[in-house]
């Protein structure tokens, strides 16, 4: 017999997707402890888990993926053939597909008049109380992404209008928003994204109490406190419209002790996907209020599942015992914002819960 561990090493799908799969009924092991459920496999499943590794590194739908292991071993493998060959037909057609699709958004995007183009443009000159920016960055950073594929995503984008600098960062997955009032510049709207390097530069000027000075000039950015100075290129995209995605106030709210819930996080249950997948915690509104860490067995169409580390990182981030958070339908943004200030706020996608 092999246990669960051993049979991660050998089939390379990891301890979290032999869990999940065994939950799917997919591929369930040949006797459970029922003392401490530990898991264990025959010799013979390790082609089988093998086999599954293969599959779904191929995307095949885990439907399919039944039927496959069921006639793999069997007299007549003609099913699996033609399964084997409409998924690979399947695949070829969606990629043809997505490449018509990105052909056509690549043409809409050259004839697409660039509004950005004018907002990096204009020179500014402009005051901030450095406790401010440096509360603002510390709200976003968390969020800023760290995917060379995705290079608009990797800064700190700087929106100035009115009196409000909001500072923004988005991995895609999630994203965060906070402002600072400033003054001394009374001209339109400019937006600017700053490297995480560079915003991390300037994060580290502001730890005094007087005022800091930024200053915009085309493509370069400079932030001075005191006598110390962080400057540099801005990043030559366009970052994505945030706005768009700031959710209205609503859905289940309810106010968290923060240190509670994290301990609650920390130490509650959680639910493991397949392979590279992270850790999810599934949350539901109780009644009378109160946010409740699900078990996974726990059966309830209310449930959102969410990143723990994801999380966990945007509790740090709001920067309060306190916190208002708002959940929706289990498809919907989970938001985090400040009690005495909810245009400071963070936003992360649920992930989806395999039945």
């Amino acid at each position: 017999m092999r246990s669960i561990g051993e049979m991660a090493r050998d089939s390379g799908l990891g301890v979290s997707a032999l869990r999940f799969y065994d939950r799917a009924g997919v591929l369930v092991p040949a006797w459970v402890d029922p003392v401490s459920g530990y898991r264990w496999y025959e010799p013979g499943q390790l082609e089988e888990a093998r086999l599954l590794a293969r599959l779904r590194r191929a995307s095949m739908p885990l439907a399919d993926i039944r039927l496959v292991l069921a006639g793999w071993s069997g007299p007549d493998t003609d099913l699996v053939r033609k399964l084997l060959t409409a998924h690979l037909r399947r695949l070829e057609q969606g990629l043809s597909g997505a490449r018509a699709e990105f052909s056509a958004l690549r043409a809409l995007l050259d004839h697409r008049e660039n509004v950005m183009t004018s907002l990096r443009t204009a020179s500014v000159r402009l005051s901030v109380a450095a406790p401010a920016l440096a509360a603002a960055l510390d709200a976003v950073r968390f969020a800023a992404s760290t995917d060379p594929e995705l290079p608009m995503l990797g800064g700190v984008l700087f929106d100035i209008e009115g009196e409000s600098l909001h500072a923004v960062a988005t991995d895609r997955y999630r994203m965060a928003v906070a402002r600072a009032a400033f003054t001394g510049y009374e001209g339109g709207r400019v937006q600017v994204i700053v490297p995480t390097p560079l915003a991390d530069a300037m994060r580290a000027l502001l730890d005094g109490e007087g005022p800091a000075r930024l200053s915009l000039d085309g493509d370069r950015v400079t932030l001075e406190a005191g006598d110390r100075q962080a400057a540099g290129r801005c990043l030559d995209h366009d970052f994505p419209d945030y706005r768009r995605l700031l959710p209205r106030p609503g859905g289940r709210r309810t106010v968290v002790e923060v240190a509670a819930f994290r301990q609650a996080l920390e130490t509650g249950p959680v639910r493991s996907g397949e392979p590279g997948a992270p850790d999810l915690s599934v949350l539901r509104v109780a009644d009378g209020g109160a946010v409740a860490v699900c078990a996974d067995a726990d059966d309830d169409s209310d449930r959102v599942a969410v990143n723990r580390e994801f999380l966990l990182a945007a509790l740090a981030a709001g920067a309060r015992d306190r916190l208002v958070l708002e959940l929706g339908a289990p498809t919907a943004p989970i938001t985090i914002r400040r009690p005495e200030d909810e245009g400071t706020l963070s936003l992360l996608m649920p992930v989806r819960l395999e039945s």
